[in-house]
């Protein structure tokens, strides 16, 4: 599935240092704005203890996780949405993800330069001046997409009548509704919307549109409390953009992603006094926020979460596996994480009445364990 989580935010706020290490993988780190041009895209497993739990009860030779891809933005600064800091390339890159992952520097470090309004001038440390930088930048792309697009339904509008009026109609009420909170440096997800105009503005593709969450990045010195003053900054500003906050320190998830040993990776978050690691609450986000599912499939050959949209029926979600899965598709038998987890085993299940055979019209629920029946 081509669903992407783009990581956004002023430049030297650590985005690529964190995208390194979710994604165990090489990006450019140097202490510079936009060392980061093209975008670095990366994949990332989704830990999940379902899966884990199906592996202690199977013992398949081989654990597949479910993943998210990851493309690193390069940083943006005040005059992005006019091309500053190239910054029109950097916004293309945005409109081609499904969600954000916002960064915000939450850590002071004199060897390391924030900037926000110039991107070779050093700026103080002020999560909310730096999350509403990129806020309005976002905006005032959106209203630069929207104007276009009004120009073109005035001209329909001219030419065809009240015809095209009337079929403009939900456009026009969203976009009514849109422009205030972008003139305002706000986001068009706030923007209470009906199903047809929500409908009628999908296509424009706008930025603040976008689900989005925020990714402060702490110092190892606040790992501890997992909190500080610019955190708690970045939760007050998130509550009223009705987004989600991830807390997470960027250089301890670069060193615990070197450690290749899954106990010494335990040893080594124990002593932070972390119970998981921030990449985990991170994947986890994006994954739920751009409205992923996972169902299963487990044996003693494999044990593998797979990823479906909500809402996707048995068939669909056969073809995840194989289309031939969905071109034959007879039945699915399935059961749930919580009944093996209540009775034991699937003979257990069976007995309990709780395994179930379901239909076409079956919608796949998170958490299913499924097993497809089809005829090629």
């Amino acid at each position: 599935m081509a669903l992407e989580c783009g990581i956004v935010g002023l430049p030297n706020v650590g985005k690529s240092t964190l995208f390194t290490a979710l994604t165990a993988s090489s990006a450019a780190a140097e202490n510079f704005p936009f060392c980061t041009i093209e975008p670095n895209v990366g994949i990332a497993s989704v830990p999940d203890a379902r899966l884990d739990f199906l592996a202690d009860v199977f013992s398949p030779k081989k654990k597949t996780p479910a993943t998210v891809r990851f493309v690193d933005i390069a940083g943006l600064i005040k005059g992005a949405s006019h091309g500053e800091g190239l910054g029109n390339q950097f916004l293309a890159h945005i409109r081609e993800v499904t969600c954000i992952a916002h960064v915000v520097r939450c850590f002071d470090d004199p060897d390391i330069m924030h900037v926000r309004d110039d991107a070779h001038t050093a700026a103080p440390l002020d999560p909310e001046s730096d999350i509403l930088t990129i806020t309005m930048e976002l905006a005032l792309a959106d209203l630069e997409t929207i104007r276009k697009r009004q120009e073109k339904v005035t001209k329909a509008v001219r030419a065809l009548g009240k015809d095209e009026e009337k079929k403009m109609a939900h456009w026009t009420s969203a976009v009514a509704k849109i422009t205030p909170l972008l003139e305002d440096g706000k986001s068009a997800r706030l923007a209470s919307l009906t199903a047809e105009e929500r409908t009628a503005v999908s296509d424009m593709g706008l930025l603040t549109m976008k689900p989005m969450f925020y990714v402060c990045n702490i110092d190892e010195a606040a790992i501890a409390a997992g909190t500080n003053g610019s955190v708690e900054a970045v939760k007050a500003y998130a509550a009223e953009d009705a987004a989600d906050t991830v807390v997470m320190c960027g250089k301890f998830e670069a060193d615990l992603a070197d450690i290749a040993d899954a106990m010494e990776r335990a040893e080594f978050m124990q002593a932070a006094g972390l119970k998981e690691s921030g990449l985990s609450a991170l994947s986890r986000t994006a994954y739920q926020l751009m409205g992923l599912r996972t169902f299963f499939t487990a044996g003693t050959d494999e044990c593998r979460a797979w990823t479906v949209r909500a809402g996707t029926k048995a068939p669909q979600a056969a073809a995840v596996i194989h289309t031939d899965f969905e071109k034959g598709f007879i039945k699915a038998e399935a059961y749930t994480i919580d009944d093996l987890r209540t009775y034991g085993s699937e003979a257990k299940i069976k007995e309990a009445g709780k395994y179930r055979v379901e239909g076409k019209d079956y919608v796949v629920n998170d958490g299913d364990v499924l097993f497809f029946k089809f005829n090629v």
